[in-house]
């Protein structure tokens, strides 16, 4: 696993234990081995520029008040998915730390834009040949 560019703490995360879902014969019925992760953004002690670029994020693991709520329940174990849970939010936090590219507007070239029309031209009659066949 590559080094964190941000390292969380875990005390500012929560986990509450819950029932997993799916396949897993009795054991899925006996034991609370799935795992919900909660993670205040705002309460975090992550830089600002951080905290704006994941609550910019579209993803739907991060509420409207801005808690991150990563469900794990993949393994059999409730430890294993506690450090499946923090994985997937250091890799959500690192996902964010990187500020993207800004992109440099580049103008198409003069042989791009020939091929372009060009399509055009010959999608347009096409289009005309569809027409009602005429008599004349």
């Amino acid at each position: 696993m590559p080094e964190p560019l941000i390292p969380l703490q875990e005390g500012e995360m929560s986990f509450t234990a819950i029932r997993a879902q799916g396949a897993g014969g009795q054991n899925v019925n006996k034991v609370s081995s799935a795992v919900h992760l909660r993670f205040d953004i705002h309460a975090s002690s992550l830089p600002e520029e951080v905290k704006e670029r994941l609550l910019g994020l579209r993803d739907q693991r991060i509420t409207d008040e801005g808690v991150v709520v990563i469900k794990a329940q993949t393994q059999r174990s409730q430890e294993q998915n506690r450090v499946d849970a923090i994985a997937r939010l250091q890799a959500l936090v690192d996902s964010a730390a990187k500020a993207a590219t800004p992109r440099k507007p580049t103008r198409p070239t003069r042989a791009s834009q020939r091929r372009r029309l060009q399509g055009k031209a010959a999608r347009s009659e096409v289009k005309q040949l569809r027409g009602r066949v005429s008599d004349e």
